[in-house]
């Protein structure tokens, strides 16, 4: 039995990087440096959990396979988990682990001058979680002849469609979540402890399918506000009590791979006001609005004013945008930071590219979210999970 059962066979690894050579020239870049971890894992397979400490993929024009650049200690992961040519898994020294002076990159410039690549146009990630500051600094001090500039989430945009084999992932994940928030839903009781529910979810969320796929770690973990906790979408859970009466609202994930469908659904126990519930319908009016306008041709704007449309129908407003694209993923977002469904968003749709439309309308006191990821289709928006779409009540 194999250590690690790869996701991808090694060609879909050297499209990514051939389309991203032909990105990286246009944009007039001799060199990628990517530390977003997902950017890391869709270049190469690399899928540890050791984003906490200074580690990139390098991608050049002239490099036939990426080199990754990471801890001493974690090496043996990517040798376990990429199809890398040996050579090109470059560990820094332990020692520079959190070093108050010295630091991880200064190992890499060592590695880019020995390459020759010490002129180099670089582009970073100047907008990756974990690309800090001290990194940055470490770079443009140790290569002051490189010109340096933000690559624009280049790599980001790369990944937008997603292949065949990417997407029969994400209809796993779909399902998963389907288990996972129809679990949380089950387990809601007037008393019963919040975080039972939570455990419940995160239970379901690593089982997985039954007889089926199995789950992974989420980008986002469970978020639950309840009461008037539901008039903002980011609140988590307690160990309180569900109460007697009340709106509850939970936005999860299912996870495949590191690919993410994730949901939001609400539910109310006891007997919801008919405010809620009209609410609610016009949520999940405005999605299936949105998801017939998402088809190839489509501009990302058009889908955002066809829920705006039926927003204004019933007196109702929403200023934040309500979505934006999802695959592979990694803490702390499962965002890929591109396409955003948001007036002023002109990029075209494509078959493949997949969303998370997020149908949330937060009130002064309460708010209403049920949300679908899908992908496009020439047929519109295609839901990866299935659960009951609607203000749910628990009796």
């Amino acid at each position: 039995m194999a250590v690690y059962e790869k996701t991808f066979e090694k060609a879909e690894y050297a499209r990514r990087i051939a389309d991203t050579k032909r990105r990286m020239q246009a944009a007039g870049f001799d060199l990628l440096i990517c530390q977003d971890p997902a950017n890391m894992g869709w270049l190469t397979g690399f899928a540890g959990w050791s984003f906490y400490v200074p580690q990139c993929v390098l991608v050049h024009l002239e490099e036939e396979w990426p080199i990754w650049f990471g801890r001493a200690q974690d090496a043996k992961c990517a040798h376990v988990t990429t199809d890398l040519p040996g050579h090109n898994i470059v560990p820094f020294s332990e020692r520079l682990v959190h070093h108050p002076v010295e630091h991880p990159y200064d190992e890499l410039v060592q590695l880019i001058d020995a390459r020759g690549w010490s002129k180099a146009r670089i582009g970073v990630e100047m907008d990756a979680h974990y690309y800090t500051a001290r990194c940055h600094a470490h770079l443009t001090k140790g290569l002051p002849n490189a010109k340096f500039s933000n690559n624009g989430d280049l790599v980001n945009w790369a990944r937008l469609v997603k292949s065949e084999a990417e997407l029969k992932l994400m209809r796993e994940a779909g399902k998963i979540c389907s288990q996972a928030m129809n679990a949380g839903i089950a387990k809601m009781k007037p008393g019963v402890p919040q975080h039972h529910v939570v455990a419940d979810i995160y239970h379901a969320q690593t089982m997985g399918v039954p007889g089926g796929a199995g789950g992974d770690y989420t980008a986002i973990c469970p978020l639950m506000p309840v009461g008037e906790g539901t008039s903002t979408p980011h609140l988590t859970w307690s160990d309180a009590p569900l109460p007697s009466s009340g709106l509850v609202m939970l936005e999860i994930a299912g996870s495949r791979r590191g690919y993410h469908a994730p949901l939001t659904r609400t539910m109310h126990l006891g007997k919801p006001p008919a405010e809620m519930l009209d609410v609610a319908k016009v949520a999940v009016e405005g999605v299936d609005a949105g998801l017939a306008m998402a088809k190839p041709g489509s501009t990302a704007e058009q889908v955002e004013a066809a829920w705006q449309a039926v927003l204004r129908r019933n007196g109702l407003s929403k200023e934040s945008r309500v979505g934006y694209s999802v695959g592979l993923s990694f803490p702390p977002d499962w965002g890929e930071r591109t396409v955003s469904l948001r007036p002023g968003d002109r990029t075209e749709l494509q078959a493949g590219m997949c969303f998370h439309i997020q149908a949330g309308l937060w009130l002064k006191d309460w708010g209403v979210a049920i949300s679908e990821s899908f992908e496009i289709t020439a047929k519109g928006g295609a839901r990866f999970c299935d659960v009951a779409r609607e203000l749910i009540v628990i009796d």
